[in-house]
């Protein structure tokens, strides 16, 4: 009998009530706003209220190595390991993203885990949800307009329209609209002028949403958003085209954290969706907020490996949340260390390489470079560390050992297999056990990568040799103009959210394991001045992602009853 497809098992389980899960967070009903019977808004009154009755919840990041096209599990196992949590009598909740719809139908596929470890109703999850991200895309888009129109009317804050920084957005991918010229068709259509369409979770907007505290930092924030200079050099920015109030507006229901549930019933905070090899990666500190103030652990994933989402978490959302997180789970596969170890090649749609399969310890301990580097950019930071070793059928007993010994050689505190995919919370509770005693043991010494008055220079640099193992960078003359522009406009302060491929350590997709000697080339620098970052663009990085020869949106469809298939 083979096993079940995510879908036939998230269908398996009938969902509690939402207002079941939520009263057993003790919310009131006034502070719950229903979406149907399976998922619900929270409102930021409730965060007010319990921060101040209850005592903080354990923080618990979830990142991982390098990853494959195929993932490693990481999300399947933030889930899991909040199921497992809850298992061993703590009381727990898992905070993720929404998806994109670009990966639903491009390549990725889902997001809400997988086997026994998922966050139900996994269709709502994966497509609309409660209408977040394209109330974002209409926030951004409204921006775009306001703009544009400033332009036609006369533009009178003086806006060089070869500096304007605001492109539009578009939650699906499409290369066709990478690089487009608007404005064509004669004068009543606008001012004509190249701009480009990025992701919507590539926004700033999303970003901002993500780092806000409450409706008035998110209002502030967006109206110091940077939307253009003026031939002189100086910022217009969102407040000065009076767009931020409606742009806000747009946003009064988008900010409240979202709850669902796990497929055990556990709670599961879903908010905002930050790519992080194009943004920073993290869901919101909204939903961390609440999560903390109800739970006694919350487990919250950063995107990709720690070298991305994990370097972010921390850089980032961490500097602007002030929170400090207790431990850290670097998730692996064997079979991704293999790769790392040059053994086999994954691609995404094609079955799995043979090589793969076959017992090779010599190819893990030599993958696994790039886990005990992924080990230490979290102890960089002062943060304990769990390895979770994602369990396949196809592991060997030997395979696995290995993982351990390079684990706990690079300074893991442990290193624990874990069958959430096929167990649920069970198969997460020895790894559950682990992670509960990391984050109880009062190790954590939490600390920056850089201070903030450090040269925008100076924090690039620290990123790339500390975190990446490079020996420097390169800018490109439109990343030395940027960057001194931003240096000019007062901005040095900020953090920086570098966009770099998530498959590799350096800045090359090919070089696999942990490489050195490398020097990274940055092309071209953003600002976010209202998210409060600069974005380093890495080599090749888009921030509008295509869709590949066959896009998984080709499987999803309609059954006879009505119910979304296709999804996994």
């Amino acid at each position: 009998m083979s096993f079940p497809s995510d879908l036939e098992i998230a269908r398996s389980v009938t969902p509690r009530p939402i207002m079941d899960v939520a009263h057993d967070l003790g919310l009131h009903d006034d502070e719950i706003e229903p979406y149907g019977h399976t998922k619900a808004k929270v409102t930021l009154a409730a965060i007010e209220r319990l921060e101040v009755e209850r005592p903080r919840g354990k923080y618990v990041v979830v990142t991982a190595i390098s990853p494959t096209p195929l993932g490693e599990g990481k999300s399947t196992t933030t889930v899991g390991l909040a199921q497992g949590l809850n298992r061993i009598g703590k009381k727990a909740a898992v905070c993720i993203r929404q998806p994109s719809l670009g990966p639903v139908f491009g390549i990725k596929g889902g997001a809400a885990g997988g086997g026994y470890s998922q966050v139900i109703p996994m269709a709502d999850f994966n497509l609309h949800l409660t209408g977040d991200v394209h109330a974002i895309g209409a926030a951004h888009n409204l921006g775009a307009a306001f703009l544009d129109n400033h332009l036609h009317h006369g533009n009178a804050l003086g806006i060089d329209p070869f500096s304007i920084l605001w492109p539009r957005v578009l939650d699906i991918s499409d290369r066709a609209v990478r690089r487009v010229i608007v404005g064509l068709g004669g004068k009543e259509n606008g001012i004509p002028r190249e701009t480009e369409f990025v992701i919507t979770v590539a926004s700033e907007v999303m970003a901002v949403l993500a780092l806000a505290r409450d409706i008035h930092d998110l209002r502030a924030r967006l109206g110091r958003m940077v939307m253009a200079t003026r031939k002189d050099g100086s910022a217009v920015t969102a407040e000065d085209l009076k767009v931020a109030g409606a742009m806000t507006a747009l946003l009064t229901d988008a900010i409240k954290p979202n709850l669902l549930q796990t497929l055990e019933g556990g709670p599961a905070f879903v908010h905002c969706g930050p790519f992080a090899n194009i943004a920073h990666g993290n869901n919101s500190i909204i939903a961390d907020r609440l999560a903390l103030a109800t739970n006694d652990i919350v487990c919250t994933e950063a995107g990709f490996g720690a070298d991305m989402g994990a370097e972010k978490f921390f850089d980032i959302k961490c500097r602007a949340s002030g929170l400090s997180p207790d431990a850290a789970v670097v998730v692996a596969t064997v079979r991704a260390l293999k790769m790392h170890g040059g053994v086999g090649k994954i691609v995404a749609g094609k079955p799995l390489d043979p090589a793969l399969l076959a017992e090779n310890v010599d190819a893990v301990r030599t993958g696994a470079a790039n886990l005990a580097k992924q080990i230490e950019n979290v102890k960089i930071f002062g943060v304990p560390v769990v390895v979770a070793i994602n369990s396949f059928p196809t592991d060997t007993s030997g395979e696995v050992e290995a993982i351990r010994q390079v684990a706990l050689a690079a300074g893991a505190r442990d290193a624990v297999v874990a069958t959430h995919f096929v167990e649920g919370g069970d198969g997460a509770a020895p790894l559950a056990q682990a992670v509960w005693d990391a984050a109880s043991s009062g190790e954590a010494n939490f600390k920056l990568l850089y201070p903030d008055d450090a040269p925008l220079g100076e924090k690039i640099e620290a990123i790339v040799t500390k975190i990446y193992g490079g020996t420097g960078y390169e800018l490109a003359p439109a990343a030395k103009k940027a960057l001194k522009l931003y240096e000019e406009l007062g901005m040095g302060h900020l953090p920086v959210c570098m966009a770099k491929t998530q498959y590799s350590l350096s800045h090359d997709a090919n070089l696999k394991g942990a490489p050195s000697g490398f020097t990274v080339p940055i092309r071209d620098i953003r600002l976010s001045a209202g998210a409060g970052f600069i974005t380093p663009l890495v080599g090749e990085m888009r921030t509008m992602p295509g869709l590949p020869s066959k896009p998984g949106g080709e499987n999803i469809d309609i059954d006879d009853q009505g119910n979304v298939v296709g999804l996994f």
